[in-house]
């Protein structure tokens, strides 16, 4: 009876060896996303690097930079 316990509960048992498996497959996952997120910013990196439009779009967004002549508009809530 102590052995069966022991196979279903204990340091190596079913039960520990099922919360192993469902943690190594979330990690996998986290894992997975952030190998995703590296590559989009890779890419990101890669366009504000070569593409112009990209460096346009960028400085427009992030530092509210205009061309000569336009006219920046700001509207708050």
């Amino acid at each position: 009876m102590m052995l069966l316990a022991n196979a279903l509960v204990g340091e190596r048992g079913l039960v520990a060896t099922r919360q192993a498996g469902e943690q190594a497959r979330a990690l996998t996952a986290d894992i997975d996303e952030l190998k995703a997120e590296n590559a989009a910013l890779r890419e990101r990196a890669r366009r504000l690097k070569e593409d112009p439009a990209a460096i346009e779009r960028a400085a427009r967004r992030d530092l509210g930079m205009a061309r000569p002549g336009e006219i920046v508009v700001l509207i708050k809530e």
